[in-house]
């Protein structure tokens, strides 16, 4: 990925597919829609929550492995990549506190920063290493979920938590109950670096990477609702779904793996289109909103915070959260293709660029 002709413009396009799917799940958290529409519609934005900033999170990790791809097959000292990666890290830190202190709570950028932080040490571990590390993560945060209250914090609600500014409320959101808590987010990122030493150009072993993420889903979904079902009568149907529902809040293992199973089938399939239809202008409108991503992200909040100051985040139904949001994708889209015809970077990608290197 030294020269634009090397690009994988296909991470670009998932990119925006996840940033687009984001900003679908935050419109219809924020403006209070969740429950407020047809059955057909619920169904389909509930299956993005969680799934498509997984995607986010994993490409962030693949991007990780890629940049550092030249420390780790030819020797090159890792450290000056490793600061890089801590500068930037910082960057989406602050950038994000900003963010909550103008009371977007669902940030996901400062829970970033820190999965960007832990995936630094691994720029040249083993891809054994970086799969242990991964399951280690997972298996941590599983074993927290059965001792440790998942609850605390929080409001009645379970939508503002009310103890962040506390030391104590601040390091349990961060590490174990907040929306991407460290426990197991960041092994989203690790398992995108060990993607990322992968060749996903190599037909076959995208073909069988399909595959097993599609066999994998099937199979998890299936135990989900099999071990829900069954376990309902003996815990109640609360705790049942508390232990093997796959949905993010709490991120239990089944949804791990069902998360990173659709996120693989997305990224793999992304290439795949774009690699065949890579000249067209659609899809050459999803690489530049994916190019964009930091920048839209940012915007999304800016809308959000222009309804809150006209009450626009009271109740509202499905249908019209889902539709705001799709016009701020389809404006997205426009402002981004036009933006990169005439800048290298977004706004914010370019700020970032300046200040970290």
């Amino acid at each position: 990925m030294e020269k634009s002709a090397k690009r994988i413009i296909g991470f670009d396009m998932a990119r925006a597919l996840a940033i687009l799917g984001m900003v679908i799940v935050n419109y219809k958290i924020s403006m209070n829609a969740e429950g407020n529409g047809p059955e057909w519609l619920k169904t389909i934005t509930g299956l993005l929550e969680g799934r498509a900033s997984a995607i986010f999170v994993i490409l962030a990790g693949i991007g990780i492995s890629l940049m550092t791809k030249k420390a780790r097959m030819s020797g090159t000292p890792s450290k000056e990549y490793r600061k890089t990666i801590w500068r930037r890290s910082l960057f989406l830190f602050v950038l994000g506190m900003i963010l909550f202190l103008m009371q977007w709570s669902a940030d996901i950028l400062h829970y970033y920063a820190f999965y960007m932080f832990i995936g630094s040490f691994f720029i040249v571990a083993s891809s054994r290493q970086i799969i242990i590390a991964t399951v280690g993560i997972v298996l941590t945060s599983q074993i927290g979920q059965l001792l440790l209250n998942y609850e605390f914090g929080w409001d009645a609600t379970f939508q503002h938590y009310e103890l962040f500014w506390s030391w104590k409320g601040f390091i349990s959101n961060l590490f174990y109950n907040g929306y991407h808590p460290i426990f197991p987010w960041s092994a989203f990122l690790l398992f995108g670096m060990w993607v990322g030493r992968i060749n996903v150009q190599n037909h076959s072993i995208r073909k069988k990477m399909i595959s097993v993420s599609l066999f994998t889903f099937v199979i998890t979904e299936a135990a989900s609702y099999t071990l829900i079902k069954l376990s309902e009568p003996a815990m109640g149907l609360e705790i049942a779904y508390y232990l093997f529902d796959t949905k993010p809040m709490p991120p239990t293992l089944l949804y791990m793996i069902s998360s990173t199973s659709t996120a693989i089938i997305v990224i793999l399939l992304c290439i795949i289109i774009s690699e065949k239809w890579r000249e067209t202008a659609v899809i050459q409108a999803f690489v530049y909103t994916g190019q964009l991503a930091l920048t839209l992200y940012i915007g999304h909040f800016l809308v959000l915070a222009v309804f809150f100051m006209f009450g626009g985040l009271a109740e509202n139904t499905l249908p019209f959260a889902v539709t705001i949001a799709l016009i701020f994708c389809l404006f997205s889209t426009v402002a981004s293709t036009w933006w990169r015809k005439t800048f290298k970077r977004g706004p914010v990608e370019s700020l970032m660029r300046k200040v970290s290197g």
